[in-house]
């Protein structure tokens, strides 16, 4: 007698992987815990990108900083950050019972792991996540930059913006890196998106993304085919301030052969967003390959 392993996916995420053309989904070590190299990963971090929901059920993200140590793991399925900005909106959507998607990702050495699951504990200091899935990723598309810690400051209050301003468009319109949130019925997630300046296109208020080639977990497109509502951050990376902008994706599975390199294409409607300044106790610098 043969047992069937459950697959790892969910309805969502295998849905994705067979519009893509993989005739099997994938199997993943995707694990209910952090292996021991994971969680000394995220305790060396000086910041942590993270997805809640807000009061409309919209996933929306943010950049967690401090000096390495604010993230601590004291058991293989529980993360504790040291978070006090209290005028960053999502923090305050990171309450006991809520849904997050977690990414810890190095730019220096290009290393990085996901995980999400639920907000344990909460208080104005620290946040305790319990870990429910757990999985590393592959180097690619990740631009290389050097963080530098920068004289922490109050940051701004957001100032939220309809569309895309003058100033969102100056900032994604060079960009090289941004992170999306994305969730569905089973959870959010928090993703990385990398690629050459410029690689975003900006076409009236929606932004083209080209979709290279990954792990082919499918994630992220899991979770739009089943809720097309998304969240971009940008990270101005001189100046330490954030972008947000968030609307609905449309994925186009056969116009990858029309960019360099793309398997796939995805266009976002930007509805709105929000933009802090001075948002972030740190400072990047590129760094060649």
């Amino acid at each position: 007698m043969t047992t069937d392993t459950p697959s790892p996916f969910h309805l969502g995420e295998r849905t994705a992987q067979r519009l893509a053309g993989l005739s099997t989904p994938p199997m993943a070590p995707i694990r209910a815990f952090m292996p021991d190299q994971h969680r000394a990963f995220f305790e060396l971090l000086p910041y942590v990108l993270i997805a809640a929901r807000d009061e409309r059920g919209w996933p929306v993200p943010t950049m967690l900083a401090g000096l390495p140590g604010f993230i601590s793991s004291p058991d293989p399925t529980t993360l504790r950050v040291t978070t006090t900005d209290p005028h960053d909106p999502v923090r305050a959507l990171l309450k006991p019972g809520a849904a997050f998607g977690l990414l810890g990702i190095d730019l220096s050495n290009r290393r990085r792991n996901r995980a999400n699951g639920r907000v344990a504990a909460a208080d104005d200091q620290t946040l305790t996540l319990a870990i429910e899935q757990s999985f590393g990723n592959c180097p690619k598309y990740i631009n290389l930059r050097d963080a530098t810690w920068h004289e922490a400051v109050a940051p701004a209050p957001s100032e939220s913006f309809v569309g895309l301003d003058r100033e969102a468009r100056a900032l994604i319109g060079c960009a090289d890196t941004f992170f999306i949130a994305s969730g569905s019925e089973n959870g959010l997630d928090m993703s990385h998106r990398g690629g050459a300046p410029g690689f975003v296109r900006i076409e009236g208020e929606s932004l083209v993304v080209p979709d290279y080639r990954g792990n082919r977990f499918f994630n992220t497109f899991g979770n739009l085919v089943l809720d097309s509502r998304a969240s971009l951050l940008f990270v101005d990376f001189e100046r330490g301030d954030t972008t947000v902008v968030r609307g609905r994706v449309e994925i186009d599975w056969a116009a990858g052969p029309a960019l360099p390199d793309a398997e796939r294409v995805w266009r976002l409607k930007v509805e709105d967003g929000w933009r802090r300044r001075g948002a972030l106790p740190l400072r990047w610098r590129e760094r060649a390959a």
